[in-house]
């Protein structure tokens, strides 16, 4: 689960299995290059685990909030040493789960995306992350009818988007991604409860390049990204933390 997610100026167009890193287009993609990226992120003031919507979590396992804060802020502070902007919104009382910032929106060529929550224990961060969008100068918005959760399941890849699907956000949401975006939406089905997320087995490396952990697949979608996409490299999968 991400504690950011990336936006884009509004005029910007723009023997475990392991992890495998694949091309999306090109099999003989060049080295990535650096590029500077703007985030927003949201300081885990009031973060606790007082509910259970994933298998991870458990109310009765005590939270370090100082610690939480402490790598956070570290995590932010690594990000404007390496050239990039960091955006702040303003945690909200009793959504412990919004500094999962990527949950909150979808942003692709300067349009946005909210999120609409499964759970109604994050029912109120879909509206908070529209909000600040709108306030900051983000006239193309959409708010969602159908369930998705954002950068969580909505990953941008290239001219395309990646749509996870089994868990939280609606097949039907694809379809309006599909609309208001304006980009091909494909659709990947999970079907293991701890990979709840897409973005908890597959991340965007560049536009034409992912990584991703086959286990939680169904088959079709196992079949799809090996079928549009080559092995580069293998590394162990890491074990999702406690998250929304």
């Amino acid at each position: 689960m991400s504690t950011s997610v990336r936006i884009r100026p509004p005029h910007h167009p723009s023997t475990r299995p392991g992890r495998e890193t694949q091309n999306l287009m090109n099999p003989a993609t060049p080295a990535r290059t650096a590029q500077r990226q703007r985030y927003l992120m949201c300081r885990p003031t009031h973060f606790e685990v007082t509910y259970s919507i994933n298998p991870w979590m458990d109310p009765a396992k005590p939270v370090d909030r100082d610690l939480a804060v402490t790598q956070w802020e570290q995590l932010a502070d690594l990000y404007r040493q390496l050239g990039h902007q960091v955006e702040e919104i303003t945690p909200l009382p009793g959504y412990p789960d919004m500094v999962y910032a990527a949950n909150g929106a979808t942003v692709a060529d300067g349009r946005v995306l909210g999120a609409r929550f499964r759970n109604q224990e994050r029912a109120a961060e879909g509206p908070a992350y529209l909000e600040w969008f709108r306030a900051n100068g983000y006239t193309e918005t959409h708010d969602p009818v159908q369930v998705n959760e954002g950068e969580g399941d909505l990953l941008v890849a290239g001219e395309r988007i990646l749509a996870g699907t089994g868990f939280r956000s609606s097949p039907e949401s694809h379809a309006e991604a599909q609309e208001f975006l304006g980009r091909p939406v494909v659709g990947l089905h999970l079907v293991d409860p701890f990979f709840y997320h897409l973005d908890t087995a597959l991340t965007v490396l560049s536009d034409d390049e992912i990584m991703y952990y086959p286990g939680p697949f169904h088959r079709a979608a196992g079949r799809y990204l090996s079928s549009c996409t080559r092995t580069r490299s293998r590394s162990p999968a890491p074990t999702p933390r406690s998250s929304g």
